[in-house]
């Protein structure tokens, strides 16, 4: 039944309510940008060294002394005076000789994220004065592995210093043979530690210098073959790794046994030398030998 009030009724419309004033968002702040590879933290204290300052202080950790692993060209720049050092068989290349899948874009990646042509530059220059070969290993390449082209090279530098009655000096990193070439890199022990023999008795002088870290097939030829072995502190210096050797063994292997300080203790290296006084070091070693 329509009801008669409803004509009286007022409609209703929307309400709308009154606005409140709208509040402009604060623009949020810019953080200032910082560039990777600025910092760097130390693995062994912890410590957050400016990069800058690292490669000023030797690449070496202020708070405790830790000696970061340095490139190949660090290392020359290091020992050797400035302006002598002449670079030999850079033209060596590596082939593939197993045809092993994809070695040759690893070693084409390699070259371009090292700048380097193989894990080993060789040369010869002068160290405080004092004629010397060089040969030095970058474990950023293939963790400085030894195939064909670095035992040739290897062995082209004492070929060089035996001929020329030099002294060399080899610095040694590598995590050991290159699987990648099989026979052919276990092949470079012999090779290299036959043309060690040779420069022995010719006369010359071979001082091996085992720096982080040394191991496998290097370290069971001519880095420990040195008639002086020098290492740094702390570089880690083996055949096989702890878990091997105690399965070989049967036994329980002491901690840091495979640390330069252990092997120093235990008759195996001359000496630990700081990276602030290798130069010096290496300098009074050859002139104490060709005075």
């Amino acid at each position: 039944m329509f009801k008669i009030n409803k004509i009286f009724e007022k409609p209703h419309y929307l309400t709308l309510q009154e606005n409140s004033p709208q509040e402009i968002p604060k623009e949020k702040p810019v953080l200032p940008s910082i560039p990777n590879g600025l910092w760097i933290k130390c693995q062994h204290c912890g410590e957050t060294i400016y990069t800058k300052d690292l490669s000023a202080n030797q690449k070496v950790c202020s708070a405790c002394g830790h000696q970061f692993r340095m490139t190949a060209r660090e290392r020359i720049e290091l020992v050797m005076d400035t302006g002598t050092f002449k670079e030999t068989n850079a033209d060596l290349k590596t082939v593939n000789p197993l045809n092993f899948l994809g070695y040759e874009e690893k070693i084409a990646d390699n070259i371009r994220k090292t700048d380097l042509p193989e894990a080993v530059v060789t040369g010869y220059g002068k160290i405080h004065g004092n004629d010397a070969v060089i040969a030095v290993m970058d474990s950023n390449f293939l963790m400085g592995s030894m195939g064909s082209v670095v035992g040739e090279k290897i062995t082209r530098a004492l070929e060089l210093a035996t001929d020329k009655y030099k002294p060399i000096i080899v610095f040694a990193a590598s995590g050991g043979a290159r699987m990648q070439e099989g026979i052919f890199s276990l092949m470079q022990m012999t090779k290299t530690s036959a043309a060690v023999a040779r420069h022995d008795k010719a006369g010359g002088l071979y001082i091996s210098v085992l720096t982080d870290p040394t191991t496998g097939g290097v370290t069971a030829s001519f880095a420990m073959l040195g008639d002086i072995i020098l290492a740094e502190p702390g570089a880690l210096i083996g055949f096989a790794g702890k878990r091997v050797g105690e399965q070989t063994i049967g036994q329980k292997l002491p901690d840091g046994f495979q640390t330069a300080e252990f092997l120093i203790d235990h008759g195996f290296i001359d000496k630990i030398v700081t990276r602030d006084q290798l130069k010096f070091t290496l300098s009074r070693l050859l002139k104490l030998h060709y005075r």
